[in-house]
């Protein structure tokens, strides 16, 4: 199974090598935009628990970046099987479903903390300096992005089409993205939307990254309740990938 998993691990990053600088570019857009528009637009007269608004967005756009970056390895699974033909490859070589599940799970969490990397350097230049140097901050970005790898994965076996692949970011990462605490607090909603929100994965996320990089210890329920469902999706993951294979 490590051959199987290193070998489906190193090829997407190869992939990888070769596109960093327009990935980069790509993953430090999004973040630069939200920072300018959102962050200068607040000032420093929004504050939430005595943190600027700009303290506040940067742990938000980590999750959501995180989020993000991890399910986009499910556009390169896709581009793989319905383009190049590789998943054929895979099925006919010895590698477990879950090898090539872990080494493309693998590769979505690479992606995802790259993006983080990119934002904590963007950060630097807003003049925000939050408490990075946490274990725990780090492991909620971990499991953050080993859940939406995992997820990525298992829909990449159950699209049909590539066309179909811009469908579940549209209904699934993009509400998720704007509605899962990443740019306000949740408990500024209604009691009713709150039970709604609290039901996505990435408010979890978005609540320990905020509160790790604020120095406040977090409750390990969510650390729990993320490591759970990043669990089920990579064994939905495993169960997509062996139907595709047959």
């Amino acid at each position: 199974m490590l051959n199987g998993f290193i070998a489906v691990y190193l090829r997407e990053v190869l992939i990888l090598k070769r596109r960093i600088k327009r990935q980069l570019l790509t993953m430090s857009v999004s973040p630069l935009l939200y920072l300018i528009a959102f962050g200068y637009a607040m000032g420093d007269t929004v504050r939430f628990d005595g943190h600027t608004y700009m303290e506040f967005l940067i742990p938000g756009l980590i999750a959501m970046s995180s989020m993000t970056q991890a399910f986009a390895i499910s556009t390169d699974i896709n581009v793989a099987r319905f383009y190049w033909h590789i998943f054929e490859e895979f099925q006919a070589a010895p590698i477990s479903d879950a090898a090539y599940v872990a080494g493309e799970v693998m590769a979505g969490m690479t992606r995802a903390f790259i993006s983080v990397g990119v934002i904590l350097i963007i950060g630097l230049f807003f003049n925000v300096s939050l408490a990075y140097g946490n274990p725990l901050f780090w492991l909620a970005i971990g499991l953050n992005s080993f859940v939406f790898a995992s997820l990525a994965v298992g829909l990449a076996m159950l699209v049909k089409s590539h066309a179909d692949q811009s469908m579940l970011t549209s209904f699934i990462i993009t509400p998720m993205a704007f509605l899962g605490g990443t740019f306000f607090p949740v408990d500024r909603l209604p009691v009713w939307a709150q039970d709604i929100i609290y039901l996505l994965p990435l408010t979890h996320a978005s609540k320990v990254i905020r509160q790790t990089a604020f120095g406040i210890l977090p409750d390990s329920s969510h650390y729990l309740l993320l490591a759970i469902i990043g669990v089920l999706f990579f064994l939905l993951a495993l169960k997509c990938v062996s139907q595709a294979r047959d």
